[in-house]
């Protein structure tokens, strides 16, 4: 397959290529074959395993611009930077790419304010914040690809909350099936002993859904390119 390089870090010896096919693939230098420039730009010729590139080979005549370009202080090929500006449809609608730590409470803050408005609308408020939440996802797989970290770390959190709440909805559904009258006294000691377990596991699941956004919101970003993209600081 052929591609472009779309950056490459001398300090790292890792790279990004874009494929033909649309895709991008992270290589290191010592898959490359044979010596020339390596710069934004090249057009090689490399074998796609998985989302990485192995043996690379620099085409010739792109080599041979790259290094002109590179001597004459040629700026680097636009592609390879990215966008400065938040984006908010890259940012809230798409799982693909990275997230930088700014855009990501950017995007966090969005939402926060779109959940509080869905409060008053009742009739479409639980549609609506099913999208949310999707979107909510969304951000938290890109800010974890911009720390090389896969995506589904950030279902762990939501998988914890339903699980206790489901447990909780289980436990007093069968104590109302059992006794329906037991649930009209309210008593704390009842409400303990039936849902005792689920509040624990809530509560819990809200100690480490804090966590996870916390490890979002200040985790540093993976420096230079990786499997999931270039950096989005161009750093």
């Amino acid at each position: 397959m052929r591609g472009e390089i779309l950056s490459y870090d001398e300090a790292t010896g890792t790279g990004l290529i874009s494929g033909d096919d649309s895709l991008r693939y992270g290589f290191a230098r010592t898959a490359v074959q044979g010596e020339g420039a390596m710069a934004a730009g090249v057009r090689v010729d490399f074998v796609p395993e998985g989302m990485e590139a192995t043996q690379i080979m620099l085409l010739p005549s792109a080599t041979a611009a790259a290094a002109f370009g590179q001597a004459a202080g040629a700026a680097p090929s636009a592609s390879a930077q990215p966008a400065a500006g938040y984006d908010i449809k890259t940012a809230l609608f798409s799982f693909k790419g990275r997230l930088r730590r700014r855009d990501f409470w950017i995007s966090w803050a969005i939402l926060v304010v779109v959940g509080l408005i869905l409060n008053f609308v009742p009739k479409v408020s639980f549609i609506l914040g099913l999208a949310v939440m999707v979107l909510h996802l969304a951000v938290g797989f890109k800010r974890f690809h911009d720390m090389g970290k896969p995506g589904w770390l950030v279902v762990i959190p939501w998988a914890l909350w339903y699980a206790s709440l489901a447990m909780l909805v289980s436990a007093f559904g069968l104590s109302v099936l059992s006794d329906p009258n037991a649930m009209q006294s309210m008593d704390p000691e009842l409400l303990v002993a039936t849902g005792g377990a689920a509040f624990g596991l809530m509560f819990l699941a809200g100690l480490v859904s804090f966590g996870f956004w916390m490890w979002l919101g200040f985790g540093g970003s993976q420096p230079g390119p990786n499997k999931y993209g270039p950096n989005p600081k161009g750093e």
